[in-house]
């Protein structure tokens, strides 16, 4: 018992970071499987964690209302903002939900009365614990792997496929791209709440462009074939920096490297159930 509680008092939070990070890597795996490059996710994050810990700190708010908050303050605003962006599609998509992180960035550092402004804001009651993390990760999984085998779930996968063949068979592109923008950026939250109160403090630096990127790299790197592939990325850029921690300078390069040979080799990402099934048909040719 001794030896397990030294690993979390060192590990805990690492521990608890795969699963926020897991809930992030997941929430944009959905605007993806709907064919959408968002990278709004970073900044829906940052709603969600300066929502709840606001709820917190100076009001007092039970915690469950704090999370519940987190969620629907960055859901709110995906879809208002989701309305008029969704038009857009590819690199002029990115481009628009990119422009919306930073506008959210930069109010919250003019706001210093109420989120401390470049400051951050510190003494965030400690109030996440293990199964909260836990069961938020049963919870998103259970509902996206219901999503996605249900209607919903095809009308995403003919909606990625050709928007204008999935229109001519009836499917309303809009709205389901709007669902899976709202649904993602409320994951997003529920994950920054969950951090925000594991963390003691956070800052806008938090929620820029470079989480923005290292959001979106999880899920590139797993792979979008299904839901294993963001909790795979999702667990290899979690514990990245922690097993190259002895090469210090040479981590982004080695991350880099990593994320190099995954484009080259396996550009659907690590989990493509497809690629392995075809690689082991040939290899079973190769012996008969």
């Amino acid at each position: 018992m001794s030896s397990l509680a030294t690993f979390w008092a060192i590990y805990g939070n690492v521990v608890m970071s795969l699963g926020t990070n897991a809930l992030l890597a997941l929430s944009i795996w959905l605007t993806l499987v709907c064919g959408m490059l968002s990278i709004a996710n970073a900044a829906f994050m940052g709603i969600g964690a300066y929502a709840a810990a606001i709820l917190t700190m100076n009001y007092g708010a039970p915690f469950g209302v704090s999370l519940a908050a987190g969620m629907i303050a960055p859901a709110v605003l995906a879809a208002i903002i989701g309305l008029p962006t969704i038009r857009l599609s590819g690199v002029y998509l990115a481009m628009a939900t990119l422009a919306f992180g930073e506008v959210v960035r930069v109010i919250v550092l003019n706001t210093e009365s109420v989120t401390g402004g470049a400051l951050g804001l510190n003494g965030i009651p400690q109030l996440t614990q293990w199964w909260h993390v836990l069961l938020a990760v049963v919870i998103v999984l259970l509902v996206l792997w219901r999503l996605r085998v249900s209607k919903i779930g095809r009308a995403f996968d003919a909606i990625r496929g050709d928007e204008t063949a999935a229109s001519l068979m009836g499917v309303n592109v809009r709205a389901n791209k709007l669902l899976a923008f709202v649904l993602g950026g409320a994951i997003a939250g529920l994950a920054g709440a969950l951090n925000a109160h594991l963390t003691f403090f956070i800052g806008p630096n938090e929620y820029g462009f470079e989480r923005a990127v290292e959001i979106l790299t999880m899920t590139i790197l797993g792979g979008i074939s299904g839901l294993i592939g963001p909790l795979l990325g999702s667990t290899i850029i979690t514990l990245l920096p922690e097993v190259l921690r002895g090469f210090d300078s040479f981590r982004l390069v080695a991350n880099g490297l990593i994320l190099v040979l995954i484009v080259l080799f396996l550009p659907r990402g690590i989990w493509d159930p497809a690629r392995y099934a075809q690689w082991l048909r040939k290899g079973g040719k190769r012996r008969a």
